[in-house]
């Protein structure tokens, strides 16, 4: 039995920040996942509520191949972790790149679906073959649209130049505001355009 594509959902909505519909963006991420003729392929693992002391431990023992956190980021460039009192702890991007320029291993997408993650995104694209970031604020309508359709494309076997386009189009389909926000990040030397699926175990 071939090994299945690791989606790792990490989601983290501190206290003292404003709610977030975290839930329904996995759900929605199950169920386009679960619609795509490649739908076998992929195993998706939740892990909500994220603390800090969480985050090694969760890549170490679930060995993603795409990292999706979902939640809150900064204009000083950093995700939103939570305490061990439920309360905001800011991950720089430089500690966020040391972290995985160790812990990589299988992963080849990370996706920072949360505001003013642009510059997070770059400071992993010498590490990571694709990354997708934000250049601005992001609602949750948007953020759960963009979410849901990009990997409903994986999941029918596109690639993932294909799959982050088709997501930015489904916002201007459905007329919901951020199509622009955005930003896909491609390792040098990775060749966006080819599928995605028959390379995810390619030697890098």
């Amino acid at each position: 039995m071939k090994e299945k594509i690791r989606v790792l959902f990490l989601a983290a909505n501190p206290v003292d920040t404003s709610p977030l519909r975290l839930g329904q963006e996995a759900r929605e991420i199950d169920e386009k996942i679960e619609v795509g003729s490649a739908r076998e392929a992929f195993e998706l693992i939740q892990h909500h509520a994220l603390r800090i002391g969480d985050l090694q431990q969760v890549l170490l023992r679930r060995q993603p191949h795409i990292v999706h956190f979902s939640g809150h980021g900064g204009e000083s460039h950093e995700i939103v972790l939570e305490n061990n009192q439920g309360k905001s702890h800011p991950v720089p991007r430089e500690t966020l790149a040391a972290l995985f320029r160790i812990l990589k291993d299988n992963v080849r997408i990370v996706v920072l679906n949360a505001c003013f993650t642009k510059e997070q995104a770059e400071a992993l694209k010498d590490i990571i073959d694709y990354t997708i970031g934000t250049n601005d604020t992001v609602g949750d309508q948007a953020s759960v649209t963009f979410a849901a359709a990009f990997y409903r494309a994986l999941a029918f076997g596109r690639s993932v130049k294909e799959a982050f386009e088709l997501a930015r189009l489904e916002l201007e389909l459905i007329r919901i505001p951020g199509s622009d926000k955005p930003e896909l990040y491609v390792r040098d030397g990775v060749d966006a355009t080819e599928p995605f699926l028959p390379t995810v175990k390619g030697k890098r």
